[in-house]
């Protein structure tokens, strides 16, 4: 706990509340100086190239220099992860909480987007920094005209973000697989599944086969990927539809 305003250790960096060095110089080094220079680096060679040393190298400063202002790993990453995420989108005039969380759904899409490697780093435990609860705080701003409880408009958010940050993950590791293999994801794949899908074994998923689902050329699609986020979306919007309507 920092000793000035009783909070967390982490909470107060995230919120650059932690106690400051009050006497010399003002220093040429400042933890929002460290953080920018970590997502460059994260950016540009991916999330396993970010490290201490790395980032004392692109600001052309000592490593220890850094430690003054950041304390290990685990600060930084946290730094980053807050600052990466920027501020949430407005919400749409007028419109009502299904145009609202849609707008925030693309908007999570868009940062993790633009910063590929924020769905790799760990989450341990809920949001606390600035950024982070801001997108909390716009999300539950498009269910503000619900009858939801309060406690119900957390739950809807957080199942949200749920399957926002589950499509991210799961399209940035087929990526990395279409990268290293793209033949897995041509019409070779229907192929095979016709020859190994059993109708009396899997029956199911030999109906989806053959009725030619799989049947494409390229099955990474950025377009097709697009519609399955959209499609995914949508039916968590129902769901939640459904549920506002019971109460209503």
């Amino acid at each position: 706990m920092t000793e000035e305003n009783d909070l967390p250790d982490d909470v107060a960096l995230l919120w650059g509340l932690r106690d400051a060095p009050r006497r010399g110089r003002k220093p040429s080094l400042t933890t929002a100086d460290i953080t920018r220079a970590a997502i460059g680096v994260a950016d540009a060679e991916g999330l396993a190239a970010v490290s201490m040393a790395r980032v004392a190298q692109q600001l052309d400063k000592s490593t220890m220099a850094l430690y003054r202002h950041v304390r290990s790993k685990d600060e930084l990453l946290a730094l980053m992860v807050d600052a990466a995420m920027e501020e949430p989108p407005e919400l749409p005039p007028g419109r009502d909480w299904r145009a609202g969380l849609t707008t925030w759904s693309h908007g999570v899409l868009a940062v993790h987007r633009k910063h590929p490697w924020l769905s790799r780093v760990p989450i341990s435990g809920p949001p606390t920094g600035p950024h982070n609860l801001a997108w909390f705080d716009r999300a539950l701003a498009a269910l503000a005209g619900t009858p939801l409880a309060e406690d119900e408009k957390v739950g809807v958010v957080m199942g949200l973000l749920t399957f926002v940050n589950g499509e991210v993950r799961l399209a940035g590791d087929l990526a990395a697989g279409y990268q290293d293999n793209p033949e897995a994801f041509s019409r070779a794949y229907s192929n095979a599944l016709k020859r190994v899908v059993d109708p009396r074994r899997l029956p199911w998923l030999s109906k989806v086969v053959e009725a030619g689902v799989f049947d494409l050329d390229d099955l990474h699609a950025e377009e097709d990927l697009e519609a399955d986020f959209t499609f995914g979306l949508n039916i968590f919007l129902d769901g939640v539809a459904a549920h506002v309507a019971r109460l209503a």
